[in-house]
This record gives C-alpha cells, structure tokens and sequence, in this order.
C-alpha cells in the first residue's frame, strides 16, 4: 500500500510542475515586445490587484507609475483609513508586497520601489 501511494503521488507531481511551467511561460515577455514595458505593466496590474483586495475602498486607490531608466517608482495614493490594511501588522504586508515586486523587476534586470502617499 505505501508503494501504492508513493506512486500515486509520483504520478501527481508532474502535472503540478506542467502547471507551475505554464505559469510562469504566461508570465514571460513575448518576443516581439520590450521585456521591460510587458514586465513593469504586469507588476503594475498585479500590484492593482493585491491592494484592491486588501483595501476598504479599492474606488479611492490611485497607482502612479515612474520610470526612470533601469529604476521604476510605484506610487500609491489611499484613505487615511486604509495605510494601515496596506501596511499590516509591524509592516509584514507591505514588507511581502514590495519583495514580490523586487524578485520580478530583479528578474527582468530592473529595480522598483513601491511608496504610500496618503
């Protein structure tokens, strides 16, 4: 039974990997385009997405993007109310938000930093 069982989970592992694979091949800059304007678009959505879900009223967000050459500054203008959402306890939410931007500008060669202006 356990062999059974080692397989079974052996068997299953693949697929996940197809599907982590795919992922990140969706995620990839396509070959006719910038790599720099596809990745920092897709950071800029995927940061409108993480903060609207975390914010009491996503309506009043306002996400301001400023490139300057390998350096791009993501502004993001809230509620007084909603900083500390956005923030979390001792900065634990904004500290993951701006390590997931860091490790994908990184990865494109890139630098970006995301800022809160109430």
């Amino acid at each position: 039974r356990l062999q059974r069982s080692y397989r079974n989970q052996r068997q299953r592992q693949p697929k996940r990997r197809r599907l982590c694979l795919s992922l990140s091949q969706r995620l990839q800059p396509r070959a006719n385009s910038c790599s720099f304007v596809v990745s920092f678009c897709l950071m800029k959505e995927f940061l409108e997405f993480i903060i609207r879900q975390l914010v009491e009223f996503p309506d009043d967000m306002v996400l301001t993007e400023i490139p300057s050459g390998k350096m791009t500054i993501f502004k993001v203008q809230l509620r007084q109310s909603d900083v500390g959402r956005i923030i979390g306890r001792n900065g634990q939410t904004i500290h993951a938000i701006r390590a997931m931007l860091n490790s994908s500008a990184s990865r494109h060669g890139q630098r970006a930093t995301l800022e809160i202006v109430e």
